[in-house]
């Protein structure tokens, strides 16, 4: 089996909620609870859930971008709170993000080559010619040509900006790509170009990824192996093919029964959910899901479930598996 290259442990991460105005409400947002799971070398691991779900604060988190609340983050067997100054730097180099929203992760007042051109300045990597070739040479890797350096980001269409996103992660060689729903806000066949060229730098580069989406279908398309989250926790994780084929989880066969199928004539027998999202400020105790399962008890209203593996490489959080 592969090297780990990150692993989480018991991940935790809240936000103080203090009252505004006439509102006196205080308490925790309590927006990743009790989270654990590696990710392999090479591979592209998918972490799926509804929006809210806490999938991005827990990639902030992986990244230090965030202090986690409680919890290790270890990268190449190292934990991440202990890297000072010098080594955090270091680990900036070998793990970048791709953000949702291309436009709003742009300066709008610099050109492009400047941007893409940045990670290398600000780590002191090549003389100015150098990071000038470099920079070209990283516009034709991801479908852009070298004189589109010239240009600012409003002169470019939502795909050609994510493009120029990627070139910038990749300026610095990392070994880790974070990407937080990259193309959600894109057009449905600009989204099918972008995920086919992460594909491809993926093998070209011998990248490892972390592809968190809500969209079910291009995890399918993309991911090795899925991990689904629902309020703050992981609730399943195992293999692609497992998953997809014979989901565990009442949760995770409710969003697969809920994905749309490109047969018209396709029968599916669609899962219902009863009531909305409980809020992470109060969540239910025991199991976070049971107030919208079918399959509840009268335990699972009162214990959470331990997040356990049940065969090898099949994750689970549910007292009835």
């Amino acid at each position: 089996m592969p090297d780990s290259v990150l692993t989480a442990e018991h991940v935790v991460k809240h936000y103080p909620l203090k009252g505004a105005g006439f509102s006196r409400r205080k308490g925790l947002v309590l927006a990743v609870e009790d989270v654990s799971f590696c990710v392999l070398a090479g591979e592209v691991f998918g972490l799926v859930g509804e929006s809210g779900c806490g999938k991005s604060t827990l990639g902030r988190v992986l990244l230090r971008l965030e202090e986690p609340t409680a919890g290790r983050v270890f990268f190449n067997g190292q934990d991440l709170s202990g890297f000072e100054r010098p080594r955090l730097r270091q680990f900036r180099r070998e793990a970048q993000i791709i953000y949702q929203d291309p436009y709003s992760s742009l300066n709008p007042r610099r050109r492009i080559g400047d941007l893409v051109g940045e990670p290398l300045d600000i780590h002191g990597i090549g003389t100015p010619p150098e990071r000038q070739e470099r920079v070209a040479w990283l516009l034709k890797v991801v479908g852009l040509l070298p004189e589109h350096a010239r240009r600012y980001p409003h002169e470019f269409s939502g795909g050609q900006r994510q493009r120029i996103v990627i070139a910038r992660a990749l300026a610095l060689n990392p070994r880790l790509l974070l990407a937080d729903e990259p193309v959600s806000a894109l057009d449905v066949s600009i989204q099918a170009q972008v995920i086919n060229l992460l594909k491809e730098l993926q093998a070209e580069f011998k990248l490892t990824y972390i592809f968190i989406s809500h969209d079910l279908s291009l995890v399918e398309y993309i991911a090795d192996r899925v991990a689904v989250m629902y309020l703050g926790r992981l609730v399943e994780l195992a293999e692609k093919p497992d998953l997809y084929r014979d989901p565990l989880h009442p949760y995770t066969q409710a969003l697969l029964s809920a994905a749309p199928v490109p047969d018209p004539h396709a029968k599916k027998n669609r899962i219902l959910l009863g009531g909305d999202v409980p809020s992470p400020v109060n969540p239910p105790a025991g199991c976070s899901f049971h107030p919208r399962c079918r399959e509840s008890g009268e335990r699972c209203s009162v214990e959470a479930p331990v997040f356990r593996e049940l065969t090898p490489g099949r994750w689970v959080a549910c007292h009835n598996r």
